[in-house]
């Protein structure tokens, strides 16, 4: 037990000594990005992924009050990827799955007010048909705005694991080409630009899964790993932290410190 104390110190003192020397030589310490992943908002809380509006409002001017800066997911993306040399202190990435029209009617007067940009992972299937979901409309109105931004969730949502046990390889294979490029050319056609992002439906990858998503015109797609993001991460499956309605804003502000995995 005194030796695990004592090794515990002596690593503290290197990575502080290391954190020190790089702000010496003018060299910026990686900085590692929480990314947030939502779904629905509402007055009341109907499920685990609905999350009340007014919760939702607290969360953001937490962020604010404790000098946290929401940048772009693209922005994110090409820091983890090393195109970008650095990003704000504190930086944060929020996005949004499914498509949900509450995002419409509660989150977006909020993303307005706080001028912070969001990116929407939507699964075209659902737009325009599903009770639940935005239209097209709705979502180019978003666009518009210039604080959201529409990439891709799959064309209507599969779960690859079942899918994967019940199809022959060469069904699963054309499966999963239709729900990655599928999804990429109907949002490209719907939206008027060039869609580059992926999230996993229910955070299911493994390397078959990258490498096609790859192959279908991807540069980066977003699991929910519930970590930091670092640049030492596949870019093909960065973490996401999915919030829910359970979490108050303690448990909020502890996981985007990185104190709660």
């Amino acid at each position: 037990m005194f030796l695990q104390v004592m090794w515990k110190i002596i690593f503290r003192v290197l990575v502080a000594i290391f954190l020190f020397e790089g702000f010496l030589w003018g060299v910026e310490a990686e900085k590692e990005i929480p990314i947030l992943c939502y779904h629905r908002f509402g007055a009341k809380v109907n499920d685990s992924m609905t999350i009340k509006t007014s919760v939702f409002a607290e969360q953001l001017a937490w962020l604010k009050s404790n000098n946290y800066k929401v940048i772009s997911l693209e922005n994110a993306i090409k820091y983890l990827k090393g195109e970008i040399k650095t990003i704000p202190d504190r930086s944060v990435v929020i996005t949004v799955d499914d498509g949900h029209r509450s995002v419409y009617s509660d989150m977006a007067p909020l993303v307005k007010k706080y001028a912070i940009p969001v990116t929407l992972f939507i699964y075209p299937s659902a737009i325009s048909n599903a009770a639940y979901a935005m239209t097209w409309k709705q979502l180019q109105e978003l666009e518009a705005t210039t604080f959201f931004r529409i990439e891709s969730h799959t064309y209507w949502h599969p779960n690859f694991k079942h899918e994967k046990k019940k199809l022959s390889s060469e069904k699963y294979k054309k499966l999963v080409g239709l729900q990655l490029a599928g999804a990429k050319q109907k949002l490209e056609e719907k939206m008027g630009h060039k869609v580059k992002y992926l999230a996993w439906p229910f955070g299911i990858y493994d390397k078959e899964l990258e490498e096609q998503a790859v192959q279908a015109g991807y540069v980066a797609a977003l699991t929910i790993d519930r970590r930091h993001a670092r640049q030492s991460d596949p870019i093909m499956a960065l973490p996401r932290y999915m919030i829910v309605s359970r979490y108050r804003i303690f448990t909020f502000g502890s996981i985007v410190k990185g104190e709660m995995e």
